[in-house]
C-alpha cells in the first residue's frame, strides 16, 4: 500500500498530543513551529513541557487520556506507551482523526517524516513508518547536497509562476523554463556575481 504524501496547515488548529516524555517534547516543538494550538495530556511531563504550559504556550492536562480529549482536534500525536497509543488510535479512528503514533506504526494512521526546511522549501522523506532512522539519514544526505541559496531558487520560481499564469503558459512548458532560469542563477553564482539574480 502506498501512502499519500501531504503537508498540513495547522496554524490556529488544535492538535492533541498524548504523552509527556522527550518524544512528545520534540513533536510539540515542531507543532509549535507550524503554529498549531497544542493540547497535551499526560500524567507526567518533561520540565520543558511544564514550562511551556506555565507560559501559556500550550494547554496541559496532567492526567491519563480520555476520549473526550479528542474534541475539536484536527490531528492527534500519540507519544505514550504502546498500550496508550492503541487506545488513542481506536478513539480517534471512530472520529475520523488521523493519528501520528511515534515509533508505533500499528497505532498510526499517519507517519512523520525526516524533514528539511531551507529557503522556503520543505523536503520530507518517509519510509511508510517502517524505518524512521533511515528517513532521518536520507534527510541529512539531502541537506548536504541541496544548495545553500535555495531562497533565490524559491524566489525565482515564485516570480516565474506569476508570469506564466499571466501569460497562460501551459503546465507542461513550465518546468523547462524554470530550469533555464535556475541555471542562470547558478551561472551568476559561479561567476561570482552573487548579488545579481537574473529575471
Amino acid at each position: 500500500m502506498q501512502l499519500y504524501p501531504l503537508f498540513l496547515k495547522l496554524v490556529g488548529r488544535k492538535v492533541l498530543v498524548v504523552g509527556g516524555g522527550p518524544v512528545a517534547a520534540a513533536k510539540v516543538a515542531s507543532l509549535r513551529e507550524a503554529g498549531a494550538e497544542i493540547t497535551l495530556v499526560a500524567p507526567e511531563v518533561e520540565p520543558a513541557l511544564a514550562d511551556l504550559a506555565a507560559a501559556g504556550k500550550i494547554s496541559l492536562a496532567r492526567r491519563s487520556f480520555d476520549a473526550a480529549d479528542l474534541g475539536g482536534a484536527w490531528l492527534v500525536v500519540a507519544a505514550a506507551t504502546p498500550d496508550v497509543n492503541r487506545v488513542v488510535a481506536a478513539a480517534a479512528e471512530s472520529l475520523r482523526l488521523f493519528v501520528l503514533a511515534v515509533d508505533d506504526p500499528e497505532a498510526a494512521s499517519a507517519y512523520g517524516a525526516g524533514t528539511l526546511r531551507r529557503g522556503g522549501l520543505t523536503v520530507a522523506v518517509s519510509t511508510n513508518g517502517r524505518a524512521p532512522a533511515l528517513a532521518g539519514l536520507l534527510r541529512e544526505g539531502l541537506e548536504a547536497v541541496l544548495p545553500e541559496d535555495l531562497e533565490a531558487w524559491t524566489a525565482q520560481a515564485e516570480s516565474q509562476r506569476a508570469a506564466w499564469r499571466a501569460e497562460k503558459v501551459p503546465m507542461g512548458d513550465r518546468r523547462p523554463l524554470l530550469l533555464q532560469a535556475l541555471n542562470r542563477i547558478y551561472e551568476q553564482r559561479k561567476a561570482g556575481n552573487i548579488d545579481k539574480v537574473p529575471a
